[in-house]
């Protein structure tokens, strides 16, 4: 089956390919994609093989849209033209030669050849009047409502999230959610401008404040809660300055394959409790993400500062990798 991928390859360097997919098979289904979201700190830590995602070449999506164009005759759940979302298209290789692509996911691609039973199965309806583009982006927002879901801040809690990337404003979306007062903490002005629209209620760039002053301005103690969400190593000891005693930290962010370390005494001596979410809380909070998308209760579209057409995303992954491409939250990719 005949599709196009980006791909990146050794350098790295990035291209719009033809590839080729299995023919799917009697429990399978073929979807044509419509939309792909880029979650530039996982996969860009992949490219750079912060993250072993495999040896090059690479196609590194993990979200995706799209359209059931095939049905397997032993498939039951879906039918032709259904809307789905998906997190999975692990069997790509180039049509030039014929080289398996490393695809942990592998949705930045126009088309996926999905199983619907078994392990690697993960594909599922989308709501209806769902945002398609804001939908194509649910992975982040899952997994911080998973961190969430793991460290309960409750009703009143003051939660302080480090870090308003994609992850991070996923967290203080879902903490706003809960009832808690949630302060916005980051280096960018157009990251804390949509933390506002996703409901904090503090915001605090720290190239012009004191985190750890404004903080103690809001509760005097600390906050109950503190979630690291740059995923950058240096980041974790200021952040665990933020929690109170007896107070709860989260490593929210993905450190990479790395060892890290942590100043010991600060978080022993004051007592904390420490999360270590891992992945997007699987489909209870997929589910869980788009269902507020539907509702406006997660109006995630704010996040997203880019869109290219599927021909034009090398151009985007090079920007980014050089830093050129100024002021990316989140992209999606429009396919066909």
């Amino acid at each position: 089956m005949e599709a196009k991928s980006l791909i990146a390859h050794e350098g790295p360097r990035f291209a719009f390919e033809d590839v080729l997919l299995p023919d799917p098979g009697p429990d399978q289904i073929a979807v044509r994609t419509t939309y792909t979201g880029v979650s530039i700190g996982t996969e860009f830590s992949a490219i750079t093989k912060k993250l072993d995602y495999g040896p090059y070449p690479l196609c590194t999506g993990y979200q995706a849209v799209g359209v059931v164009d095939y049905v397997g005759k032993n498939v039951t759940d879906f039918k032709i033209n259904d809307r789905v979302y998906y997190r999975s298209n692990p069997d790509i290789k180039l049509a030039s030669n014929g080289w398996k692509v490393s695809a942990r996911s592998g949705t930045h691609t126009s088309a996926a050849v999905l199983d619907t039973k078994g392990n690697r199965a993960f594909i599922a309806p989308l709501p209806e009047g769902v945002n398609e583009e804001a939908a194509s982006m649910f992975v982040m927002p899952a997994v911080g409502l998973n961190g969430v879901d793991m460290a309960n801040p409750r009703m009143g809690d003051v939660v302080a999230v480090y870090g308003c990337g994609l992850v991070g404003l996923g967290v203080l979306a879902a903490c706003s959610h809960r009832g808690c007062e949630v302060i916005a903490i980051d280096l960018e002005d157009d990251r804390l401008d949509i933390a506002k629209k996703l409901g904090a209620d503090h915001l605090v760039n720290t190239t012009r404040q004191d985190a750890l002053e404004e903080v103690h301005k809001i509760a005097s103690e600390g906050a109950d809660v503190v979630f690291e969400s740059t995923g950058i190593p240096n980041c974790i000891d200021p952040a665990i300055q933020l929690c109170r005693t007896h107070g709860i930290f989260v490593l929210q962010g993905n450190y990479g394959r790395h060892p890290i370390s942590y100043n010991f005494l600060a978080p022993h001596g004051k007592r904390l409790t420490m999360f270590y979410p891992c992945n997007d809380g699987l489909e209870p909070c997929r589910k869980a993400v788009l269902k507020n998308m539907t509702m406006g209760v997660l109006p995630w579209h704010h996040v997203i500062t880019h869109r290219v057409a599927s021909h034009d995303a090398p151009d985007l992954y090079t920007g980014i990798l050089k830093g050129e491409a100024k002021n990316v939250i989140g992209a999606v990719i429009q396919w066909g």
